[in-house]
């Protein structure tokens, strides 16, 4: 009781500090938000919603649409990177995993476990240039770049369980000459190991994030470029650019979290300089018709070291990626190059019982990663932890590097960690709490799709999975009161209907067809040009700037 009621006193001398502070500083500027971010990835998009759910306002400017960038470009995975265990980084994995298993529950509706086969076979090489692969090389010099199946089989026992406990399965050994998984492999891996990480919608991800946020009271400008931020000694005076022209606005402090440009911004839009940088890495991907017959997944190690993932996508398709390859410039056009689709088909040939060419690569996607420059040689080895610089000569300002999508919620908690002592606002929320539609168990997810047909029975089977992990349990706001097809207005082609889009405007800050067919769903697969048209039309007159 008295430890309560200090902390009661303290507070309300507080409270009473600011009002007076308030009062007799009459030339004090007003703030138009206590937090402006720039950058509409999965970072700055986390960040958003972590500080609007704090109680701080917050704004958020994207040149483009929101996750435009890497944020939809990823292998779309919530993992530990088993791979980091080679570089013993235990540090990075330990903190990946934990956060996989918390993020699985705030959204089992755009993220589900998922099993890797690990194919095993004694002859295989694996990159001589890891910490690991060196130690190994004066223990057991004979081994000459293979892996010892103990050692394998012990790295996957640390990575079922560095992270602590958790829902998923732990890694097993399995016979692929007697399992499905072996159907389609090349005949010489007559063994493998099975273990477990997660899928996850990246680009809804960053949509979800950044509606939360907005339901908290942010305020977020999509295609909105910041072209000037002049820092004064209490803060940032900052020009955005839009179609509709520019407008100035005022913030306390200023978050760099704009990726793959977080250097540019840096130097020449705040005019700081600073000795940290940047290291831009292209990761590509290519598309494939489904390879395999069930839906696992396979992690493949090439002769180089690289791996890759092969994954079931949308349906009939696999994704295979992805590459590390340096680049030079954020503004460069990115594109998987003709090399990375050879090498991406090459590696994966070496498993593959029956296999594939150029020919069969339906579409690729590329995407940069801005990742903190360590020094590292290669571009594969160049560190995944993100790095928070704190700036503080005037108003403050942060820039975040690097990073990846699997520690997004924990780098904005460290984030608003570092500004803490600058702005008054309550304490981490967000490791408990659920994105908008996922307030359900994982183990509810066939009843509740279940429940969705029951009460909607127009919806066909494939047409109520495709909602339900688009929107989970916001589903129902979207349909309403519907009886059938005919009360969810005009049809654009591949059951995207009117409310459907309707509620993309209203809800997910959508401006564009792309924004809906490329990163709010995928659809812009299975669409004619003649629908394409069609919504791009009704866009024109639906959608507000």
């Amino acid at each position: 009781k008295i430890f309560i009621k200090l902390i009661s006193k303290i507070s309300y001398i507080k409270t009473v500090y600011h009002f007076l502070d308030g009062l007799n500083n009459t030339k004090r500027e007003i703030m138009d938000f206590d937090l402006f971010i720039i950058g509409g990835g999965v970072n700055g998009c986390g960040i958003a919603r972590d500080a609007a759910g704090r109680g701080i306002r917050v704004g958020l400017a994207e040149m483009n649409d929101l996750a435009s960038s890497t944020s939809s470009a990823s292998t779309k995975l919530f993992h530990g990177g088993l791979r980091y265990l080679e570089y013993f980084d235990f540090s990075l994995v330990r903190a990946s995993l934990r956060e996989r298993d918390i993020l699985l529950s705030a959204m089992p509706h755009i993220s589900w476990p998922m099993k890797f086969v690990l194919p095993f076979h004694s002859s295989m090489r694996f990159d001589s240039n890891t910490p690991a692969a060196k130690l190994l090389e004066r223990v057991v010099p004979w081994m000459k770049g293979r892996r010892p199946a103990w050692m394998i089989r012990f790295g996957l026992f640390l990575y079922d369980n560095i992270g602590g406990k958790s829902v998923l399965p732990k890694t097993k050994t399995i016979n692929l000459k007697k399992e499905v998984e072996g159907q389609g492999l090349s005949s010489i891996f007559e063994w493998g190991f099975e273990y477990s990480d997660c899928w996850v919608d990246d680009s809804r991800l960053v949509v979800l994030n950044a509606q939360d946020a907005v339901s908290n009271g942010a305020e977020i400008y999509t295609y909105t470029k910041v072209i000037r931020a002049v820092r004064h000694s209490s803060f940032w005076e900052i020009s955005l650019k839009n179609k509709s022209g520019i407008k100035k606005i005022k913030a306390k402090i200023l978050i760099n979290a704009s990726g793959p440009w977080v250097g540019e911004i840096l130097n020449k839009t705040l005019g700081l300089n600073s000795k940290q940088s940047v290291r831009l890495v292209r990761g590509s991907h290519i598309v494939v018709r489904q390879i395999f017959s069930h839906q696992k997944s396979y992690f493949f190690q090439g002769h180089d070291g690289r791996i890759i993932f092969a994954i079931p996508y949308l349906k009939n398709y696999t994704l295979i990626g992805t590459t590390d390859h340096d680049q030079s410039d954020p503004n460069a056009e990115v594109v998987c190059t003709k090399e990375e689709q050879t090498y991406l088909i090459e590696l994966i040939n070496t498993y593959l019982e029956i296999p594939i060419s150029n020919k069969d690569i339906q579409w690729t996607f590329s995407g940069v990663r801005a990742l903190f420059d360590d020094g590292a040689n290669t571009a594969q080895s160049a560190t995944r932890e993100y790095v928070l610089s704190l700036n503080v000569d005037a108003a403050p300002v942060l820039n975040v590097f690097g990073g990846k999508i699997t520690t997004y919620r924990k780098l904005a908690e460290d984030a608003l960690e570092q500004i803490m002592e600058f702005l008054p606002m309550s304490g981490p929320w967000t490791k408990f709490a659920s994105l908008p539609g996922g307030n359900f168990q994982l183990d509810e997810v066939d009843r509740r799709m279940l429940d969705l047909r029951n009460k909607y029975p127009f919806l066909s089977r494939v047409w109520s999975e495709r909602i339900f992990r688009a929107y989970g349990t916001q589903c129902e706001d979207i349909l309403g009161n519907a009886k059938s097809e005919d009360d969810l207005g005009q049809c654009f082609g591949a059951n995207l209907f009117e409310v459907e889009v309707n509620w993309m405007i209203q809800m997910e800050l959508v401006k564009s067809v792309d924004d809906i067919l490329w990163r709010r769903s995928k659809l812009g697969y299975e669409m004619t040009k003649k629908q394409v048209t069609e919504l791009k039309n009704y866009l024109k007159t639906a959608v507000v700037a």
